[in-house]
Formats: C-alpha cells, sequence, structure tokens
C-alpha cells in the first residue's frame, strides 16, 4: 500500500505482554502487508477508559501511513485487523470482553480528507474527538489535523476535560522505511 496516496493515521494500543514490544510488532506487521509507515508518535501511557477501568494501564502511539491510489479504506483496516488477529487479539468467542485488556489493537483514525461509511468502518474513527490517548500523539505528529468536516483536533483536545491519564512513556516507534 506504499505510493503516492493518502496519508492516514492508525491508533495502536496494548495492555497485555509486553505493550511496547506489541506496538513495534503491529508496525513490522503492517509493512509485511505492504503497509509503509511513514511516522510515529512518541509512546504513551495511558488510563484505562470505558467500562473496564480494572486492567492494566496502555500504551499507545499513533502512525501515519501512505496508501496507493485506489486503495480505499476497507482495505486498510483489513490488513490492520489481519495484524491484530496475528498478534494474538481476540474480538468473539470465549475469553473477549469488550474495552477489556487485549495484546494490540490497531484503529484507522483518519484517511486523508475523507469521510468513509461502511458496514465495518467509519473515518473518522467515532470516539476520535473524544479520546486525549488518540488526540495527543495524532497532534504531537501533525498539530494541525483536522477531520473531513474540517474540525480542528487541537480544538478538540483543547475542549476535552484532563481527567484521562495520558503520560510520555518513550520514543517513536522504529520505522523501515
Amino acid at each position: 500500500m506504499s505510493g503516492g496516496g493518502a496519508r492516514a493515521y492508525l491508533g495502536l494500543g496494548a495492555n497485555v505482554g509486553d505493550p511496547r514490544a506489541q506496538l513495534q510488532a503491529a508496525v513490522d506487521a503492517l509493512r509485511e502487508r505492504g503497509v509503509t509507515t511513514v511516522q510515529s508518535s512518541s509512546v504513551y501511557e495511558t488510563d484505562p477508559v470505558g467500562d473496564i477501568q480494572d486492567q492494566p494501564v496502555f500504551l499507545n502511539a499513533c502512525v501515519a501511513v501512505e496508501v496507493v491510489d485506489g486503495v480505499d479504506p476497507d482495505a486498510l483496516l483489513a490488513a490492520c485487523k489481519d495484524v491484530e488477529r496475528a498478534l494474538g487479539r481476540v474480538t468473539e468467542g470465549p475469553g473477549y470482553v469488550h474495552h477489556g485488556p487485549r495484546p494490540i489493537d490497531v484503529d484507522v483514525l483518519l484517511y486523508g480528507s475523507t469521510a468513509w461509511s461502511s458496514d465495518r468502518l467509519t473515518i473518522p474513527h467515532p470516539g476520535l474527538l473524544e479520546r486525549r490517548f488518540v488526540l495527543i500523539p495524532l497532534l504531537e505528529m501533525d498539530y494541525n489535523l483536522q477531520t473531513p468536516a474540517g474540525a480542528r483536533l487541537s480544538d478538540a483536545l483543547a475542549a476535552l476535560p484532563v481527567t484521562e491519564g495520558v503520560r510520555r512513556s518513550g520514543p517513536p516507534l522504529t520505522l523501515t522505511l
């Protein structure tokens, strides 16, 4: 999926096993599936959000990827979900807990200036403007990011209460171009 197409942004998260290693493994596995990662945020330690608060803290990062003209967001999502499966993510059946601990999570957050809706994917990601653990690393990479409708991510972050803990934990993930 490398080439002169759109720049998409992915959110990565993990809180099982060695979370930093899992984030790095996801970047490496994306490359093996033809997804070229061109930029990574720092890695952040973040408090759990959602229904299950009693679980280990997460490590989160965001990455920018280049996608080829003509490759739609659903194809990028398919690569992301394949990476999750390969790295041990369970998304249904026994052992699955919605918002529970996970070895890896890879979400498509933005896809150029494209708004997208399919049975499997909505872009921008529905929770994008409400999650500090996504907005902070995205804005680290590009402070001027906007949604396809023109909402500035920096304005969304400024409007959020500072109740969700997000702390820089380490340097950006390693990219091999």
